[in-house]
């Protein structure tokens, strides 16, 4: 497991509407594939009516047949205005990046004021893994207008992770948040995005700077006790975790993750009682209650432990996790045919995400 599973990657959804022009012209660039130059004798064509099929099939989601339909286009009318523009928006919505930036450097050439390709433009580098050729781009959708698209904002901020420029990527997240470059908060956000990218170093040492700032800043303790959790640093998760419930005593999810720490030495009394206080808290979290279950279930303790796990198992039916900790209680419990019937459902569950 990596700290990527905590959360997922973002999806981008990029409106296009609301910013200020670019005042900027851009070089020309290299003929898309499949796009023509025009010559200076031949006018470039409106293009309301003739992209609008294609506009709707890409609203409905139906990529191929944009795509398809704007080749239909180009082949009667290859010096459309705004056609490299589309050919650009369908690839990037289908998840082409490759063919995306080539139309939409296109789209650039033909109109230096299209701010909605830059952003894209700089989206696609970014998803095809060219970080530093995204950053210019998105640096200056920053640029000409504060509020843009917030996805575009945090993807500047992991550009600026992934090329190691650390305080630029701090100064993005601090923009973001609406919080000064400098401050305190400014550092534990960064720390939690380098965290995600698997940053690790670099987040200990930005948590540790957002405490040495502000002591009493909530979560800052509980992102160094989850980093040392997961690095098995298990007395520094403890103490750091201690320190986040002394600041912030009614956080669920610290009892939680102070638990976890305790039953991995073995300290299942401690652990179950920050796991019930976890589940006064919260009830609607899955976590507590899996970990209650094995916690109670290294106790001996094998019909407490079913129950847990059957709340879980209700609240998230298709955690391997916890019909893995079933078969085993039920094996406990001596119930062979049921403790078969959920290590066979963990085993399934488990197929089907490493598949994806």
């Amino acid at each position: 497991m990596t700290f990527r599973n905590f959360i997922g990657l973002v999806l981008l959804v990029i409106s296009g509407h609301g910013y200020v022009q670019s005042q900027a012209a851009q070089q020309p660039q290299a003929s898309a594939p499949g796009m023509a130059q025009p010559q200076a004798s031949q006018a470039v064509t409106p293009s309301d009516a003739e992209l609008s099929q294609a506009r709707l099939l890409l609203r409905q989601g139906k990529y191929d047949e944009a795509v398809a339909e704007l080749q239909n286009v180009a082949a009667k009318k290859p010096y459309l205005k705004g056609l490299a523009h589309e050919f650009g928006m369908a690839y990037y919505e289908k998840g082409e990046y490759g063919k995306a930036i080539e139309y939409l450097k296109k789209a650039q050439q033909e109109d230096p004021s299209d701010n909605e390709a830059v952003q894209l433009l700089g989206l696609s580098y970014y998803l095809s893994g060219r970080p530093g050729e995204a950053i210019p781009l998105l640096e200056k959708v920053q640029g000409w207008y504060p509020r843009a698209n917030v996805d575009a904002a945090y993807i500047l901020g992991v550009c600026y992770i992934q090329s190691k420029e650390y305080p630029q990527a701090r100064r993005a997240f601090a923009k973001m948040f609406d919080v000064p470059p400098e401050s305190a908060a400014s550092y534990l956000f960064t720390a939690r995005m380098l965290l995600r990218q698997e940053f690790e170093p670099v987040a200990e040492e930005y948590a540790q700077k957002a405490i040495e700032l502000d002591p009493k800043l909530p979560l800052a303790h509980f992102l160094l006790g989850e980093l040392y959790l997961f690095k098995s640093r298990v007395p520094e998760a403890i103490a750091e975790l201690q320190k986040e419930l002394a600041i912030n005593p009614g956080y669920a999810a610290g009892y939680y993750k102070l638990a976890d720490a305790y039953s991995r030495v073995q300290k299942y009394e401690d652990a179950e009682r920050l796991l019930q206080r976890s589940i006064w808290l919260d009830a609607t979290a899955t976590g507590p209650y899996i970990l209650m279950g094995k916690v109670l279930e290294k106790k001996g303790e094998f019909e407490l432990a079913l129950r847990a796990l059957q709340r879980a198992g209700s609240m998230d039916p298709n955690n391997p996790m916890t019909h893995h900790l079933l078969g085993q209680t039920y094996r406990d419990l001596g119930r062979a045919s049921d403790a078969e019937r959920e290590l066979q459902e963990a085993e399934r569950l488990q197929v089907g995400q490493d598949s994806k």
